[in-house]
């Protein structure tokens, strides 16, 4: 897909999950660039954002990432990735959310974007450490 194996691109999107897992645990909301950087630290070859083709191929790579780890509640680990200059998820989004049935294709930009903070909760809350059990206090 997008110029690379089959193999290639199952670890791209194994990668990605990993490293936005890893955000989520720790509550963090992260740019297109942060993803990318991740990948090539991986050893991935990085997306050309320049070129149209290399942007539709990280949408997809986020799409393929939603999918796996989907679950119930739907939740969607796309949604803690952002544009560098606008605190908002990418168009490509809510395309899956309304393609999924999570979000009505009449949806107004005021729904999307409550829709996208609701994401990011329910992201951060799945992927969040586990808090520590205290047992009981000695007597």
């Amino acid at each position: 897909m997008y110029g690379r194996s089959d193999d290639e691109w199952d670890r791209t999107v194994d990668d990605a999950i990993e490293f936005l897992a890893g955000q989520a645990r720790l509550g963090r909301v992260v740019t297109y660039s942060d993803l990318n950087s991740a990948l090539a630290r991986r050893g991935h070859v990085p997306f050309d954002f320049e070129n149209e083709a290399d942007r539709a191929a990280v949408g997809a790579v986020l799409g393929d990432a939603t999918l796996r780890t989907l679950g119930d509640p739907k939740t969607m680990l796309s949604a803690i990735v952002v544009y560098i200059d606008r605190n908002n998820a990418g168009p490509g989004f809510y395309k899956l959310a309304i393609d999924l049935g999570l979000l009505p294709n009449t949806a107004t930009t005021d729904d999307k974007l409550a829709f996208w903070s609701t994401q990011v909760r329910a992201v951060h809350e799945r992927y969040a450490r586990p808090r520590r059990q205290r047992g009981p206090r000695p007597a």
